[in-house]
């Protein structure tokens, strides 16, 4: 019982500072903003489940998959730093009236792409990234691996896991309540300053993995 506890303090204390849900809110809302408020729930409900299955997976078998196809932390973190980048990019430079054709767009095409949309980029990497991912890979590295306290590290590791993806529902459901309160010339400079951020975001987990990168190579020689 002890280790069950262990672990799900542990996987609380250590993840949800990164996965930062309160903070990704901004950032969710303004990717979502063409959406109806029914879909934006619809997202956060999913969200909040690819996330927790994502920590669970990441924690328990991780480090096998990565070792399988023969793909290291570093360049897991560079290509989610790119991914970030580009995403951020293009929100940045999103035009006035391409979002007014977004809106024009039917509910029917968007409810097509929203189970896509729910997973990529808005759970990875955006709410749960390659900084999460290495996190929670090392926490099941360095966990109990045989007998019951392997049990109950699976139990703590599944009940802290689910408390994250509870946090990431609350979070984003309330998200449109900003957007009531700001108005549409407040939410355009939340969208501007998050866009910016969350290029500044990926530029640093891409550095993260770069840096992780060089340390590998071998000291060059005269």
């Amino acid at each position: 019982m002890f280790q069950l506890v262990k672990t799900m303090l542990l996987i609380l204390t250590t993840l949800l500072p990164v996965v930062n849900p309160l903070g990704g809110a901004p950032i969710f809302l303004s990717l979502t903003r063409y959406y109806s408020q029914e879909d934006r729930g619809l997202l956060s409900r999913r969200i909040a489940l690819n996330g927790f299955i994502l920590l669970i997976v990441s924690y328990l078998i991780g480090t096998y998959i990565l070792a399988f196809f023969g793909i290291s932390l570093p360049v897991v973190q560079v290509g989610g730093g790119l991914v970030v980048i580009s995403a951020g990019w293009a929100l940045l430079n999103d035009k006035d009236e391409e979002i007014v054709s977004r809106q024009e767009v039917s509910r029917s095409v968007e409810l097509t792409g929203l189970s896509l949309k729910a997973f990529y980029p808005l759970t990875l990497p955006l709410t749960v990234g390659p900084g999460t991912i290495s996190v929670a890979i090392t926490l099941g590295a360095n966990g109990p691996h045989r007998g019951l306290p392997l049990f109950y590290a699976i139990i703590g590791a599944v009940i802290g896991s689910a408390l994250i993806g509870a946090s990431i529902l609350l979070c984003y459901s309330f998200a449109d309540r900003l957007a009531k309160v700001l108005g549409a010339t407040g939410m355009s400079v939340i969208m501007r300053l998050t866009s910016f951020l969350l290029v500044c975001i990926g530029v640093q987990i891409l550095w993260n993995g770069i840096s992780a990168l060089l340390k590998s190579l071998p000291a060059l020689k005269d």
